[in-house]
């Protein structure tokens, strides 16, 4: 594996992507170091008229009108190939990543990993035009197929459970370029980490029954409200709520805890979710791919709410079915669901059984043992 370069290329369109290109490399650099693992965010040599789509309007979209953003979900998915649509989108997205191609041919990479749609489509084209000759890989996000990730002359697909790998084998991807290896998650998650301990630093029982919110990295979804509404249901829990860099949301939160003393722990932005989580029973959060592949990764029961329509959805639905998960469609609901598990531990446990269960947490390093292996065979044949 020496001598190997790895490049890892994601897109900022919400953290997720992000977050699973990171643990890539951060597994990389944990376990293999004899390669060279590269993380390059694409839009970063984009133009600023395609960060914008790809980022700010993306944005705006899921968070201001998300039935929008479910029509684009479902035309882009239902969009031929060869249309209208998709060819002025691919002919603008070439002319404004040339310096990514550039970047791309100057690194010289042995195999590139792609943790979003717009650069494994990118770099598809550059193989059929015989001006890239390393294998490209995808690693879906979701427990969801949208077909914007399928891409002719991809070297192999990772898949983040069986449905997803039936769904891709179904679009006629070979079976041999499909590996159900899950979403990957930082090294952190595949480590046991000590209750009592994560929960001192918090100021926390380890004892009490202890209830994580997440916001995502930005703090969304009403945090405040929902922790308001959840710290007046009777009973001995603790809550722990995320805000992530929302300032404005961290400082209401603060404030609130004063009035609920050792009950209430609000946190900033952290680069240590793992330990947050080491410290709860229960999770409440959005149903995004990392985030679900970071709970299941410890075991841990949800209740997710405020789904983004699309994919999210998709999450949602896979984790109910599996039964490691319950949805709260509104702010009643959700206190609802909190006071039934709260008074049925033995099904709140069977949910954390089931999460276990589903949990990949060495996905990394099962999406870098075949990337790596495969260059090692691809040497030996040349």
């Amino acid at each position: 594996m020496a001598g190997k370069t790895i490049l890892v290329l994601s897109v900022p369109a919400g953290a997720g992507h992000t977050r699973v290109a990171d643990a890539i490399r951060s597994c990389a650099a944990e376990e293999y170091g004899g390669a060279r693992v590269i993380h390059l965010d694409a839009m970063a040599f984009a133009t600023p008229r395609l960060r914008t789509v790809y980022t700010s309007l993306y944005l705006g979209l899921i968070r201001r009108a998300p039935g929008l953003w479910r029509h684009v979900y479902r035309y882009t998915n239902e969009a031929e190939p060869g249309g209208w649509f998709n060819r002025l989108r691919r002919w603008i997205e070439a002319r404004d990543c040339r310096k990514l191609v550039a970047q791309i041919a100057a690194l010289a990479p042995s195999a590139v990993i792609c943790t979003h749609f717009q650069p494994a489509e990118l770099l598809s084209r550059q193989i059929a035009a015989g001006q890239l000759d390393c294998p490209v890989w995808v690693q879906v996000t979701d427990f969801d197929l949208h077909r914007m990730w399928l891409h002719p002359h991809i070297a192999g697909y990772f898949a983040g459970n069986e449905e997803v790998a039936f769904l891709l084998r179904e679009q006629g991807i070979a079976a041999g370029a499909v590996h159900v290896a899950g979403i990957p998650t930082m090294p952190a998650f595949s480590r046991r980490h000590d209750r009592a301990e994560c929960a001192r630093e918090l100021g926390l029982d380890p004892g009490r029954s202890t209830l994580l919110l997440m916001g995502g990295g930005a703090g969304l979804g009403g945090l405040s409200r929902i922790a308001r509404e959840l710290l007046a249901i009777p009973g001995d829990f603790q809550l722990i709520v995320l805000a992530g860099k929302n300032q404005a949301e961290l400082a209401v939160l603060q404030t609130l805890a004063a009035r609920f003393p050792g009950r209430l722990a609000p946190q900033g932005y952290t680069d240590r979710v793992e330990r947050l989580m080491a410290c709860a029973d229960l999770v409440i959060t959005k149903p995004g791919g990392a985030t679900t592949a970071e709970c299941l990764a410890m075991g841990l029961p949800m209740i997710v709410n405020a789904p983004i329509p699309g994919q999210e959805e998709h999450n949602a639905n896979f984790l109910l079915e599996q039964g490691a998960a319950l949805k709260a469609s509104d702010l009643p609901t959700l206190a609802y669901r909190v006071r039934q598990l709260l008074a049925h531990p033995v099904q709140l446990e069977e949910m954390a059984t089931r999460a276990r269960m589903l949990g990949r947490p060495h996905a990394a390093r099962q999406v870098l043992e075949t990337v790596l292996y495969r260059c090692e065979h691809a040497a030996e044949r040349i």
